[in-house]
């Protein structure tokens, strides 16, 4: 059984746009906003970003030429709330740049 790390590395190669990263930046937080929104009864708002969510991230998908990580298993539906929380945590830290700067090739 495949561990956290390829699921992410997985649902990494298939998130390279970054319109579909910033639509998934969005889109993954109101997805649980309107989650937990449900649950405490307010149904409008619950609805309204649970939808919105779902079609920033079908957009982001569109844009990006290819279709949701979900459709290849359901762990998909937890994996992508940890990587958009990793993407934004390297984006405050600029962890994210200190990565892409080792991975390019050096310039002589």
């Amino acid at each position: 059984m495949a561990g956290l790390e390829h699921y992410m590395a997985q649902y990494d190669h298939e998130h390279h746009s970054t319109w579909n990263k910033l639509l998934h930046g969005i889109g993954i937080p109101l997805i649980f906003a309107g989650l937990v929104l449900l649950v405490l009864m307010h149904w409008r708002w619950g609805i309204g970003c649970f939808v919105g969510g779902w079609m920033l991230l079908f957009l982001g998908h569109r844009i990006e030429g290819n279709k949701p990580a979900f459709f290849q298993g359901p762990i998909y539906l937890l994996v992508g709330p940890i990587w958009v929380a990793k993407e934004i945590w390297e984006t405050l830290t600029g962890a994210h740049g200190r990565q892409q700067d080792a991975v390019a090739p050096k310039k002589p």
